[in-house]
């Protein structure tokens, strides 16, 4: 968890007004409520694990010279004062001074140092927006000609306190300027940026001891390639969770809106579910193991929340619930725990009849354990209701366990080798489908996206290189890595450490994969057969990450390519763009404007009047080009509210399968 970002989002952007606060309350918040964070016990052995496992272990071999000290450091301290407007330059040159080895550190344990600089980064961000809270009291100027930097992370450090307040007077000016141009009258903005501060606060006086952690660990492992990572205790419960595709617990989905808890949604078939008594909107306030023991949890962090309600099935648990309408008292409700199947993240199965076409589509969500026995199950019911076509829908899969890559890609080709892998030794080896079964002959299309990463992208690579699948998209992540996660805990930790809680994990890159052609995944991704115009204007993938191992080849492997994909593909492509232009052309309106603020979002002006103009004329731009494109515009209104229940790419994606299966007339 980056608290800090979470901090800046809450901060530059519009949140949830339902936290109702009066300003009397602000007052009663002091600098004395901060913590004075300190490592834990059991944090000097976690982090000595942690960096004999990543130097011994680790796919790449560092040098820790005093260039890649310094981007450790540096990185921890920007990342506390990521928009350099916290700390002073004195401040900054006083550590910079002390040239903190942090590999030193960690290697120790000892890691008071960074605690400190977190603590003292802590007591002035307080003092900021304490301040903040007092400059809305003031008359704020809203015809300045001055800008408002967005990103700022490689800017100098203000040199005096006049300069930092000048910095900040820019941010409250800001997101006064947002909220006036969404229709606020002053009143309103004052009443909504009061809470936006105050909650941030609050927030601060809850962080903890493991917070600091793991931005000191990340800090390192960043710095050796972007998937090595530290998982707290509460992030691995999250990623086990992922993978096995359950968990025990009430079935509850939460948010946090500032200091309420509310219940987002009910798993279906959980308990929470079942129950009746909870619904969504709820607040709740307390939480207990057994009536007479409900803890007020307000102000708590949703992490901490959400452990309090999980345990082991069969155990009870009492929720002290407030339902979300007037004069409304609070109740408790009872549950009794029990295992939790995450369905909803499951593979897929939808069938549509297009013309005279039946079509299949899979979309698999992520790569857990036991996916291909699912989708095989689905490829029983997809032979039977004789589909012409099977669409497996990747989009936003960023893979999971490698294995199952080379399972499910068994299931679409006789047998051969799917993946090549090289490890730290440079030894190569091939992953191989040896099952001779073919569980399904027929047309097959890959539907990906820039979010499609690691394993999607073993799988996706190899149905290209056999020519076995149509790949219809965006260009993949680019994720050409492969990552081991390993548990801190050790046998012994109980007995010597009885009072050491569950520790956290460590996921590591210690492998390197390529496709069978020998062409590295790593930074370039797969790209598809079909690109469809791509919605990736942020700069998505591994080829954005700075510290992204580099793309490189290795020899080919022998393996029998299938006769599915025509070399030329010209027919379908050009029918493609031709729907495109004339039915389609709409759905990039949205894309349009998002490109106009991309272009402009460096520097923002401070100017009312100027920010009313900019706004109208970038949109105007926009509408400008959707006319361009488009030549009937009778149902642009229509369809601009329907745009985000519409998916443009499978609906193209089908169409483009069709116009494929009308192509070849003898496949195997």
């Amino acid at each position: 968890m980056n608290i800090f970002f979470i901090i800046f989002i809450l901060f530059i952007f519009n949140i949830s007004d339902s936290f109702a606060c009066k300003t009397r309350t602000i007052s009663h918040i002091n600098i004395k409520e901060l913590p004075v964070l300190k490592q834990e016990k059991h944090h000097a052995t976690v982090s000595k694990r942690i960096v004999s496992k990543l130097i011994t272990l680790h796919y790449c071999q560092f040098d820790f010279n005093e260039d890649f000290l310094k981007k450790i450091f540096n990185r921890y301290l920007n990342t506390l004062d990521f928009r350099h407007n916290i700390l002073l330059e004195s401040d900054v040159n006083k550590y910079l001074r002390y040239k903190i080895n942090i590999i030193e550190l960690l290697k120790k344990g000892d890691l008071n140092k960074l605690y400190n600089l977190f603590n003292l980064i802590q007591k002035k961000r307080f003092e900021r927006f304490k301040y903040s809270i007092e400059r809305l009291k003031k008359t704020i100027n809203l015809n300045s000609y001055d800008y408002f930097e967005v990103d700022r992370s490689n800017s100098s450090w203000p040199k005096n306190i006049v300069e930092l307040n000048r910095l900040w007077d820019k941010e409250i000016i800001f997101d006064w300027l947002n909220l006036k141009l969404l229709g606020k009258n002053d009143q309103e903005i004052i009443e909504k940026l009061t809470k936006r501060y105050y909650f941030i606060l609050k927030y601060l006086t809850h962080l903890k001891s493991e917070d600091v952690f793991q931005l000191i660990i990340n800090s390192f492992t960043y710095e050796l390639d972007p998937h090595t990572v530290y998982l707290s205790p509460y992030d691995t419960k999250k990623f086990n969770s992922e993978i096995t595709l359950y968990l025990d617990g009430i079935g509850v989905i939460l948010q946090q809106n500032y200091e309420n808890i509310i219940i987002n949604s009910l798993i279906i078939n959980s308990p929470a579910e079942k129950n009746k008594k909870l619904n969504i909107g709820d607040k709740i306030i307390g939480v207990g193991q057994n009536k007479k023991s409900i803890i007020d949890i307000f102000g708590w962090h949703i992490e901490d929340v959400i452990d309090l309600i999980k345990g082991p099935k069969g155990s009870k648990v009492y929720l002290k619930v407030l339902s979300n309408y007037k004069k409304s008292k609070s109740r408790i409700v009872k549950i009794i725990r029990d295992r939790i199947y995450l369905k909803n993240n499951n593979v897929k199965l939808v069938l549509k009849q297009y013309d005279k076409n039946k079509i299949a589509i899979l979309n698999i969500p992520s790569f857990y354990i036991g996916l291909t026995n699912d989708v095989n199950n689905k490829l029983q019911k997809i032979i039977n209701n004789n589909c012409s076509i099977v669409i497996i829908d990747l989009r936003g899969n960023g893979g999971g366990i490698l294995n199952e890559a080379i399972l499910l890609s068994g299931l679409f080709i006789k047998n051969g080798p799917i993946v090549q892998i090289r490890d730290s030794n440079n030894n190569i080896y091939q992953k191989i489908d040896s099952d001779i079964k073919n569980f399904y002959k027929g047309l097959l299309v890959v539907l990906v996206d820039c979010f499609s990463a690691s394993a999607s992208e073993i799988f996706t690579a190899a149905m290209q290189d056999y020519k076995r699948a149509l790949i219809i998209g965006e260009p993949t992540f680019g994720k050409g890595t492969v990552q081991q996660h390993k548990t801190l805990n050790r046998i012994y930790d109980n007995l010597l450490n009885p009072e050491w809680p569950i520790l956290g994990s460590i996921q590591y890159t210690f492998q390197k994969f390529y496709r069978v052609d020998g062409n590295s995944i790593q930074n370039i991704g797969v790209i598809p057969d079909i690109i469809l115009s791509t919605k990736n204007i942020y700069e998505i993938g591994e080829r954005f990450e700075k510290n992204s191992l580099k793309h490189d080849k290795i020899s080919s492997v022998n393996y029998d390519k299938y006769n599915f994909i025509p070399k030329d593909l010209s027919f379908i492509k050009n029918r493609s763009l031709d729907r495109i232009k004339k039915k389609y052309c709409d759905i990039y309106y949205n894309y349009e404007i998002l490109k106009c603020f991309k272009k402009n979002e460096k520097l923002i002006s401070l100017n009312y009047i100027f920010r009313k103009k900019e706004e109208t004329k970038m949109k105007i731009n926009c509408i400008n080009k959707y006319y361009l494109c488009c030549k009937s515009l009778l149902h642009f209104n229509y369809r601009q509210k329907t745009f985000d229940q519409f998916d443009f790419y499978l609906d193209e994606s089908i169409r483009i399968a069709i116009d494929f299966k009308n192509l070849v007339s003898n496949f195997r």
